[in-house]
């Protein structure tokens, strides 16, 4: 499991080892300036007569890449070092100038400053200064575009822990908006981030601004929320956590679940299962116009190993035809699927699902709710009740609930918002997105990034539903001893269901159907690991 804490608890553990003259500064440089070797011997073979640059701010970061920018330049790495503040870190600048890395200062950069062996033999150097990025922002020298572009690797230290999702601003934001620049046109250079990518909310995953786009983050101690948070994620690329000797608290602020997790969470059934052990779920879903989303939420859940299908709707004749196994009719379950496309003016199939919802509540049955359920929920329900909106869905009951939010502040802040939906209702609340965030009971947080990007498509949501709904039956009987087992349970069904999606045609666009063909060998794949 990949774990974040929150950046107060990362410095509150730093603090009795600097006390005590731990050098941590110099380990987590060693791992860093390792890792970008690696990166650079992947990317062109061997590390020496490579060029790295190093944006390098005011805080520890700018001083973890000045120190790694020394061991690389040691290796007969060329590093330049573009100081984007008056004051940087002395010991890590004294460093790097011993082992002569080149240090230029952003704000004294003029056109003669940077001989052509500095830029390439091809760059130019036009004029004095490109245009600000941004009004009230420095312009850009001109020859930091080129020195950019022809980067091998770009490390980033412009800013630290303590950043809270507003970007970069000033002479470091000028360097952010020349890096994007150079990637867009070149495709290059790499980019490793110190730490954390500048500008993200390190803390709550938002990132609004100027935000350096890494292809690889180095984080030290521990991954932080924004690492693994929406939208703040997709900036951070790849995730590699170094241990520097930290102890942090047990509980973290966020976790990933990997393949391991996953295995020991999944209901595997024992030597003397039979279907009503491995768990019954009720499905109330679809329509006669709008049948498909009950067949994609059956289909999701027999995909997942379910015991058993009841379900319960106008759309039995096709969940039938495509599912001869299940049965169409009320009865006892041990959980239940309920919403997906149930239209607001169907009022026998919301009136089926007001009941099957009050029946999980009383009888402690875990349910998920999604779509055409979501606004028939009570004031408050317990834990083991699961919601799955979407962005837009989330506003709407939010707006419903007295908050004045829309589909684009959901999106810009998704952890805040689905932590009001979870404070509003009590329920357990997954928002899916192209990182799926779960929300539950005791501050649990879960954030899974498994999907590719083709999955957002009609239906996906359906099949998750079902997926979820087979792994919540399947643990019943654990749901009320553990009321963030269910959380727990959601981020399972997101791994899952993202997996199912690269299964089922790695690269390339796949139909909600497809995934839930796909999750079988899913699961097969991860309860034999």
């Amino acid at each position: 499991m990949l774990l974040a804490h929150d950046p107060d608890d990362v410095r509150a553990a730093e603090e009795p080892l600097l006390a005590a003259g731990a050098p941590l500064m110099d380990r987590a440089a060693f791992a860093l300036a390792v890792r970008t070797a690696h990166v650079l011997r992947a990317a062109r073979g061997r590390v020496a007569g490579a060029h790295v640059v190093l944006l390098v701010g005011a805080g520890n970061n700018g001083g973890d890449a000045l120190h790694a920018g020394a061991r690389l330049a040691r290796r007969g790495v060329r590093v330049t070092a573009l100081l984007a503040a008056p004051r940087v870190h002395a010991g890590g600048l004294a460093a790097l100038e011993a082992a002569h890395g080149r240090v230029v200062r952003v704000d004294d950069l003029a056109p003669d400053d940077l001989a052509p062996d500095d830029l390439g033999a091809e760059d130019a150097t036009p004029d004095d200064v490109a245009p600000g990025r941004a009004s009230g922002e420095p312009p850009v020298p001109s020859q930091v575009p080129p020195l950019l572009a022809h980067a091998d690797v770009v490390l980033d230290g412009l800013l630290g822990i303590g950043a809270r999702g507003g970007g970069v601003r000033g002479a470091a934001g000028t360097l952010v908006a020349a890096l994007a620049d150079a990637r867009s046109a070149a495709g290059r250079p790499l980019v490793v981030a110190v730490d954390v990518p500048s500008g993200i909310g390190v803390a709550d995953g938002t990132a609004a601004g100027a935000v350096v786009q890494a292809d690889l983050t180095v984080t030290f101690g521990a991954a932080k929320p924004g690492l693994l948070l929406p939208p703040a994620a997709t900036a951070a690329g790849a995730v590699e956590a170094v241990d520097i000797g930290l102890t942090l608290p047990t509980r973290p602020a966020v976790a990933r679940l990997e393949t391991s997790d996953a295995a020991d969470l999944w209901p595997v059934p024992g030597g003397t299962a039979q279907k009503y052990s491995r768990g019954v779920l009720g499905v109330v879903a679809g329509s006669a116009a709008y049948p498909g989303a009950a067949v994609l939420s059956v289909s999701g859940a027999l995909g997942a190993g379910v015991g058993m299908v009841r379900y319960v709707g106008d759309a039995g004749p096709q969940v039938l035809a495509a599912h001869p196994e299940v049965v169409v009719g009320e009865g006892r379950v041990q959980a239940w699927v309920l919403g997906s496309g149930v239209a607001p003016d169907d009022d026998a199939q919301r009136d089926r699902v007001r009941t099957a919802l009050a029946h999980a509540v009383r009888h402690g049955e875990p349910a998920v709710v999604d779509a055409g359920a979501l606004d028939l929920l009570p004031e408050r329900v317990p834990p083991h009740v699961v919601l799955t909106p979407h962005a837009g869905e989330l506003a709407t009951l939010l707006r419903a609930r007295g908050d004045d939010v829309d589909r684009a502040d959901v999106e810009a802040a998704p952890l805040a918002h689905a932590r009001r939906a979870h404070e509003l209702t009590g329920a357990t609340v997954l928002l899916k997105g192209g990182v799926t965030v779960v929300v539950g009971p005791h501050g649990t947080v879960y954030a899974q990034a498994d999907a590719p990007a083709w999955l957002a498509t009609a239906g996906a949501g359906d099949v998750l539903g079902g997926v979820l709904g087979a792994v919540l039956a399947g643990r019943a009987a654990d749901v009320p001893a553990d009321p963030t087992l269910p959380a727990a349970l959601a981020a399972l069904a997101a791994l899952v269901h993202g997996r199912a999606a690269h299964e089922a045609n790695p690269g390339g666009p796949v139909a909600a159907s497809d995934v839930a063909r796909a999750v079988p060998a899913v699961v097969r794949a991860l309860v034999g690991a």
